[in-house]
């Protein structure tokens, strides 16, 4: 009886939610057919019967709730059908043939462009993570509608995630924050971008989430007070002088407000655009003659006027921004755009993709072209962790806008280079970049760019690019164009090495390595997952392998072995390597998997410590430098895929170590501050090394040195400081 009632309540639920989805989508698009849709519900009912969510929901809840995103951003029938369907192929028998059958080729393509890649077995969650994001970048090229449905599903999928357990909530909010958020964002979808950065935020970061929601709720009242005083006076303005607008104010958003904090090391009463308002007017024209009355009204902060509308984002974004100051000294911010501006803020891409209307726009196809750039850059990329994290680099904001000395605008990422520059001219250009001159002043290099700088590069035919350019460059072209090149000749310089290693070795056992056929150096190859015996002599020629080794499976039956005393010699030599590079025993706690023979040392630029994710890098001469895998230099490392290996942290046996570890708290100036500080770390029995405190205009900057014993040691020495009022931010810096 109860398992009737039930299904009664649950057929109830899904069927008023279907209603909703249908008015909503009469109301946006009343000529569409919308028979596909509720075939698509019928069929998407039927083959999830019986199945719940996390939550207890039945399982229908979740297509509903994402067909309903769709409808809100006016999609068409066809992704609103491909949204209720989205899931079916992965979590129910059905096929796509039978989507294909039942719904036709556009749909079918849709939702196999959104099906996520299970059935392929990963070795990594990180090649699993970029397998699945390739193919929605290749998918998005083909239909965006299949990244529509994406950041739907995303969506739902964050705004339930409290009944997830927590290792899956960090999961997928990291995940939301690291790439979904940013594909909304390049995609110019502002409403959905917002959305996600504030719930990732909350599951990433709870403390710093709570901190900032009531640092916002203690201003809530008054800010609401203000905005609706300044924005009466701006309204009677307006009308004063003959301007129709519609006028809006709202709080920063609280993931906003964090970045903020965290990038400019102030506190909440600092950030000027906490108080926003926004005003859409009728025309261009009007933009420019608000920002005028605003300016006449409040003193406007220098340095703090934007004007997106005649230099657009490269996701397309318009508007005018400015910052003014009351007179009684409250700053806020200003947005002033057309309706069709505001459109495109809010929605984006999703605003303007008629798929009834005939062919895409020109604008649409402009608006994608990052994409394409972006796959048509990433082809080539075998490294999962350098798709990775080349990618999130091309989805963050661009925001530097430079001109050649012909007037051509230039767009870069923030804090971008000549060398930058100089490969969006043309990859030889970049090559060739011995210098530059920005406003007919001569620079280096590694100069910080500025929008509405004249850049003139200077080249010299012959020149080659610098393995240093790495650590400077910020756009994904330049980094993969510089890579490709370093990564070309330095192999071709390793195979000369190994070849060299292979000799001497060989020598000491009487054999001459033209006397060792290919075949034999095929199978080594083999032997080691390699292709070719090219692939053998530059892995010894990074380092990777050992010719020794390699020589005693190749030497003849009954050839004589190296001198006695050299195995004692190298032993040695290993100590010393581990005393100098690792310190004794924190390098023995990291082993390298499949070698025994190897040696290893913790990288100074990170200081990994045990629990942590690790990567080893060979370095010549010095054995394997063992980084954190989000340590910065890991990137530029990784150019030469044949020198990374992998690395893993030995089996603890009990003996107690400790890292230092560096941690820098960013506070508020008051009595008894450093004594909670130090009273939390205590608490947890550690060990203090050092500490200093420096202070400034109400603010306080305290370094500590710890002796930490692993990961976990850490995370709650942190947590436990960012709970102290007072706290703004806890950073653990790489280098000691």
């Amino acid at each position: 009886m109860a398992t009737l009632r039930q299904q009664i309540a649950t057929t109830a639920l899904s069927v008023t939610k279907f209603r909703e989805l249908m008015k909503r989508m009469r109301a946006n698009r009343p000529s569409d057919d919308l028979a596909l849709v509720r075939k698509a519900y019928d069929f998407s009912q039927k083959h999830h019967a019986g199945q719940t969510r996390a939550s207890g929901e039945p399982y229908l809840v979740h297509p509903l709730q994402v067909a309903m995103v769709l409808a809100e951003m006016k999609m068409d029938a066809v992704a609103v059908a491909a949204g209720l369907l989205h899931d079916s192929v992965e979590d129910t028998s059905v096929t796509i043939v039978d989507i294909r059958k039942e719904f036709g080729e556009q749909v079918a393509h849709i939702v196999e462009g959104v099906t996520k890649i299970s059935a392929i077995d990963f070795a990594t969650r990180e090649e699993q993570q970029a397998e699945n994001l390739r193919k929605m970048m290749l998918a998005m090229v083909d239909d965006i509608r299949v990244v529509l449905i994406k950041l739907a599903d995303r969506l739902h999928n964050m705004r339930t995630l409290e009944h997830l357990a927590p290792e899956r909530q960090q999961k997928i909010a990291r995940e939301t924050l690291e790439i979904y958020a940013p594909i909304a964002h390049r995609l110019g979808m502002g409403k959905i971008r917002g959305e996600l950065e504030d719930l990732g935020f909350r599951y990433v970061d709870p403390i710093a989430y709570q901190q900032i929601h009531e640092a916002v709720e203690a201003r809530r009242k008054a800010g609401e007070t203000f905005l609706a005083r300044v924005e009466q006076v701006l309204r009677d303005k307006l009308k004063e002088a003959g301007i129709t607008a519609k006028v809006e104010s709202r709080i920063k958003r609280l993931h906003s407000i964090h970045k903020k904090l965290v990038r400019q090391r102030i506190a909440v009463d600092q950030v000027y655009d906490l108080y926003a308002m926004r005003v859409i007017t009728q025309s261009v024209q009007d933009c420019y003659a608000v920002l005028g009355i605003i300016h006449n009204l409040w003193r406007p902060v220098p340095g703090r006027i934007k004007d997106f509308i005649a230099m657009p984002r490269p996701n397309f974004y318009q508007s005018l921004h400015t910052s003014v100051i009351t007179e009684d000294g409250t700053p806020f911010e200003l947005q002033i755009r057309t309706e069709e501006m505001h459109k495109m803020a809010e929605e984006g891409i999703a605003a303007h993709w008629k798929y009834k209307d005939g062919p895409v726009s020109a604008q649409d196809e402009q608006r994608l072209a990052w994409l394409r750039q972006v796959v048509e850059w990433q082809r080539d990329v075998s490294d999962p962790n350098e798709f990775l994290s080349t990618l999130k680099i091309d989805l963050y904001p661009e925001e530097v806008y430079t001109f050649t000395p012909k007037g051509k605008v230039v767009v870069l990422p923030r804090d971008s280079t000549p060398i930058d520059f100089a490969y969006s001219i043309h990859t030889e250009v970049g090559h060739s970049c011995v210098g530059a001159k920005v406003n007919g002043r001569m620079v280096p290099l590694r100069h910080k760019l500025h929008s509405g700088d004249i850049v003139e590069i200077l080249t010299q035919p012959g020149h080659k690019p610098s393995r240093d350019w790495l650590g400077v460059v910020k756009s994904s072209r330049s980094r993969n164009k510089i890579k490709h090149w370093l990564n070309l000749h330095q192999r071709e310089r390793a195979i000369e090495i190994g070849r060299k290693l292979i000799e001497k070795e060989a020598r000491k056992y009487r054999v001459a390595l033209k006397e060792i056929k290919d075949e034999e150096l095929q199978k080594i190859a083999s032997d080691y997952g390699l292709g070719r015996p090219e692939d053998l002599m530059a892995g010894i020629g990074y380092g990777k392998y050992s010719a020794r080794q390699v020589l005693a499976r190749l030497a003849p039956a009954g050839s004589e072995p190296a001198p006695e005393g050299e195995g004692e010699k190298a032993g040695t030599i290993a100590s010393v390597v581990r005393r100098v590079f690792g310190g004794d025993s924190s390098a023995n706690a990291i082993r390298v998997k499949g070698h025994g023979d190897l040696l290893v040392y913790r990288a100074r630029c990170c200081n990994p410590i045990r629990g942590e994710a690790v990567v080893g890098y060979v370095t010549r001469g010095k054995g394997v430098a063992v980084h954190a895998l989000n340590c910065p230099n890991v990137v530029n490392l990784m150019y030469e895929p044949e020198r990374r290996i992998d690395v893993e942290w030995a089996t603890d046996d009990g003996t107690p170590s400790a890292y230092p570890v560096k941690l820098t708290v960013f506070c508020d100036d008051r009595f008894g501050m450093l004594k909670q500080i130090t009273a939390v770390i205590s608490d947890t029995k550690t060990n203090i090394r050092n500490i200093e405190a420096r202070t400034a205009n109400g603010q306080a900057n305290i370094d500590i040195i710890l002796d930490i014993a692993d990961l976990k040691h850490l995370e709650n020495i942190v947590g436990g400081v960012r709970k102290i009022p007072g706290v703004h931010d806890v950073q653990r810096l790489q280098k000691i």
